[in-house]
């Protein structure tokens, strides 16, 4: 493997910020912050794709994967990231190496394609993504990107994360890296304002942050860049003159929000979109930082007074659904900040955690489950199928919310899931959001399909 990703990777691993690293000796913080893969083990995916993940909802730039075609078909518009105008982002792009190009190597390939793309479709930027097959042939993509670079005038960014190098986190924080190597602090704004703000691990999943942008424009907030959910090549390079920011998830991005506030003095909290209470918790803490940075001190005011109002227009729609819920159980399989924040929305509409994971959370998301669950909170490290199952057949459980993974355990157990993770075509986030998911919650629950299915077979009645 090349040194210089070596010695990026190593820098990943010893993040300060990680949770896994906090309160731990020198020493300690050598053995990193994610857990390295064994051979054969199943990741939920490897550091390629959570690279992708990661960068691809930038919407106006060309996503080249460097390898064989597989690896793009596997990574292609893997969750549902949502754009305001340029499609370029769904577009495949792919070297589509073969066997002549692993003996002789793919570099040539690799340029080829980037001249193509810039060509045809003149984006403001290439994004190239390493891949296993053409990092074990040693093809050098820094070095081409940078010839493409100078050649034709437009950034061509390296992307170092071949996915034998680690699991999908590893791989979000290694797309991040790219971000603050080759693209944040590379332009520069129009103009600036006392209430900028840059958004952190947010990828508009099914057009999320459209329910958030409203409340932050009634404030007068703007949303200087969004990395990555709905972004642009131009706002992600000059997101260094931001005020503030708020990391929305800290699995994913959270070296972005550190190394932003070392070299540009941008303050950062991590916040939830999810449930009402949070919602209102991450505006006030909007609020608070850009007072801070020298906003005028009457933006806490006039958020107390936007959060009064969508509040109680909130909760005056979420009540009639109340007596329809109340007492239901849920068991929630997700993980990350979502494992907390869906946890405080639903007890808001009156139901019953009977349980959740948090595989992918952090030790702060676990406490914040506690606070809200109690101290005996039922927290799931990684449920297996068979214990899903059980759980739901027993009735332990009225509903499911998880992924789409998970849905068929549900259907088998002929119980109501929900999709709350990525691949959903609802959005949640916000006050808005918050009455959504109560509405679909009970449209699943109620839906007169799970009496029919339970009811036996017609052949199984006539056997009795």
């Amino acid at each position: 493997m090349d040194a210089r990703v070596s010695a990026k990777i190593q820098d990943v691993f010893e993040e300060p910020a990680c949770e896994h690293n906090q309160n731990k000796s020198a020493k300690e913080k050598k053995k990193g912050c994610t857990k390295q893969l064994s051979p054969g083990a199943a990741a939920g995916g490897c550091a390629f794709d959570g690279a992708k993940v990661a960068l691809q909802p930038i919407v106006d730039v060309a996503h080249l994967v460097h390898g064989p075609i597989a690896c793009e078909g596997n990574s292609w518009d893997n969750r549902n990231s949502s754009s305001s105008t340029s499609q370029l982002y769904r577009t495949g792009f792919t070297t589509d190496i073969n066997e002549l190009d692993v003996i002789y190597g793919g570099e040539k390939r690799l340029f080829r394609s980037v001249k193509e793309i810039i060509e045809k479709y003149d984006p403001p930027a290439v994004f190239v993504y390493q891949t296993c097959v053409t990092a074990l042939i040693g093809d050098d993509i820094e070095a081409v990107c940078k010839r493409a670079t100078e050649k034709f005038g437009k950034p061509v960014i390296p992307v170092n994360a071949p996915g034998f190098v680690g699991p999908k986190n590893l791989g979000n924080k290694l797309g991040a890296e790219a971000l603050l190597d080759y693209v944040i602090g590379t332009e520069e704004p129009d103009f600036v304002t006392p209430y900028d703000i840059n958004i952190i691990g947010e990828y508009n999943l099914a057009g999320e942050l459209w329910q958030i942008k409203p409340l932050l424009d009634a404030l007068g907030v703007r949303i200087l860049s969004c990395i990555s959910g709905d972004g642009r090549y131009r706002e992600v390079a000059y997101s260094h003159r931001a005020k503030a920011a708020m990391m929305v998830c800290s699995k994913s991005m959270i070296n972005i929000a550190r190394k932003m506030e070392e070299r540009y003095d941008i303050p950062f909290f991590e916040g939830s979109f999810y449930g009402i209470g949070d919602m209102s918790e991450t505006l006030r803490e909007i609020a608070r930082l850009l007072v801070e940075k020298g906003a005028p001190e009457e933006l806490k005011a006039r958020t107390e007074a936007l959060i009064a109002v969508e509040e109680k227009r909130a909760f005056e729609r979420i009540v009639a659904y109340r007596p329809r819920l109340e007492g239901k159980k849920v068991l929630l399989i997700t993980g990350g900040v979502k494992s907390w924040s869906v946890v405080a929305a639903l007890q808001e509409a009156g139901l019953e955690i009977v349980g959740t994971s948090v595989k992918k959370s952090t030790k702060e998301d676990k406490e914040k489950i506690k606070e809200l669950m109690g101290q005996d909170a039922h927290m799931i490290d990684d449920m297996t199928p068979r214990e899903m199952y059980a759980m739901l057949k027993d009735a332990k459980a009225d509903i499911m919310l998880s992924g789409g993974r998970s849905q068929f355990i549900a259907l088998k157990a002929k119980m109501p899931w929900l999709d709350i993770n990525q691949e959903r075509h609802h959005a949640y986030a916000g006050y808005e959001g918050m009455v959504d998911l109560v509405r679909e919650i009970d449209k699943a629950l109620h839906n007169p399909i799970w009496e029919q299915v339970r009811r036996p077979a017609p052949w199984d009645v006539v056997a009795a």
